[in-house]
């Protein structure tokens, strides 16, 4: 919809001043200028006219001086996928591609995420929260109490595998908390599943929520890290992934249920961690997938027929959904 209430057809797009949102303020900077130009490039290649906003502080003002009618967002992380753009987006009447300000907001919140799944019956691996300023050791002795080492400490609210540590016996736990509290807020201790890592991407039109091809991640490190997901042979992609077909489709079904779940809108990508007996289980949605060279997004699209050119138009087309 636009500022003064008029609702765009697909036909508008190409009539409409396209910003592409990428780079911004979180530590995802760098693959989100990545993605946004990726995406802009293909954009300018199909014909829209479009402009590359490196978003700062002064977003608002930058998205009107470019006289933009249209957002594509490519933010990764903090201020661009947690809500807060989209909230600014709403305010000024722009329409954008995908999530809406709650969705986006619950998806970048992994405990959020993980609590609702579970409500819904979708798996998920067994985990504990310690909140920064509350006792880590409080937190840690939770932890050995209810989980099983090895554990993964995260931040609850980072994408790309950021600040990941795998702590293998309780001993550690409690260092490892205090780490990710000082250096991102929220700490999860999620129970290690020594599984297969698959995710899902999913495209929504306005008849359907389409999965496409599972994917499957085989990382040279001991897991999927910041590392093995932005350079190049650091990770082989198996896609359509090496699974039973019914392991497959049950990933696919629990993709879907989860996107729906959450309130999502347009795209996002769901991962898992294959537990025992080939059972997927949820570890996080991305509403804002990467769209660089080594990202999962385009090759399980690429995977369905879709070159990466119709992949960014369909993303684009997201911002028609209501």
């Amino acid at each position: 919809m636009s500022e003064n209430g008029a609702v765009l057809d697909k036909a508008d797009l190409k009539a409409r001043r396209i910003g592409v949102l990428m780079g911004g303020l979180s530590r995802e900077r760098e693959i989100s200028l990545k993605s946004g130009a990726g995406c802009r490039a293909a954009l300018e290649a199909l014909g829209y006219d479009t402009v590359g906003i490196d978003v700062s502080r002064e977003a608002a003002d930058q998205l009107k001086g470019e006289g933009v009618e249209v957002a594509f967002l490519a933010l990764h992380g903090r201020f661009g996928e947690d809500g807060v753009m989209q909230g600014l987006l709403e305010l000024m009447g722009i329409p954008y591609t995908g999530s809406r300000v709650l969705s986006s907001a619950l998806c970048m919140n992994k405990v959020r995420t993980k609590q609702i799944a579970a409500w819904h019956g979708i798996p998920t691996p067994a985990f504990v929260v310690a909140a920064r300023g509350a006792d880590s050791g409080d937190a840690a002795a939770e932890a050995e109490r209810r989980l099983k080492f090895p554990v993964m400490v995260k931040p609850c609210e980072e994408g790309s595998s950021l600040g990941v540590i795998k702590v293998d016996d309780p001993a550690s736990l409690k260092e490892a908390f205090e780490t990710t509290c000082r250096d991102y807020a929220d700490a999860l201790a999620e129970e290690f599943v020594a599984g297969e890592e698959i995710t899902v991407g999913l495209l929504e039109s306005a008849a359907s929520v389409e999965a496409l091809p599972v994917l499957q991640l085989k990382p040279r490190a001991a897991f999927y890290d910041f590392h093995a997901k932005y350079h190049e042979g650091m990770t082989e992609f198996i896609v359509p992934a090496r699974l039973p077909e019914e392991v497959a489709a049950r990933a696919r079904q629990l993709a879907v249920q989860a996107f729906r779940a959450l309130g999502c809108r347009g795209f996002s990508r769901v991962d898992f961690i294959m537990g025992p007996g080939g059972a997927p289980q949820l570890t996080e949605i991305n509403t804002i997938p990467g769209m660089t060279g080594t990202s999962d997004l385009p090759a399980a699209a690429a995977a369905a027929g879709i070159s990466y050119e119709e992949l960014v138009e369909k993303m684009l087309g997201t911002a028609l959904l209501p």
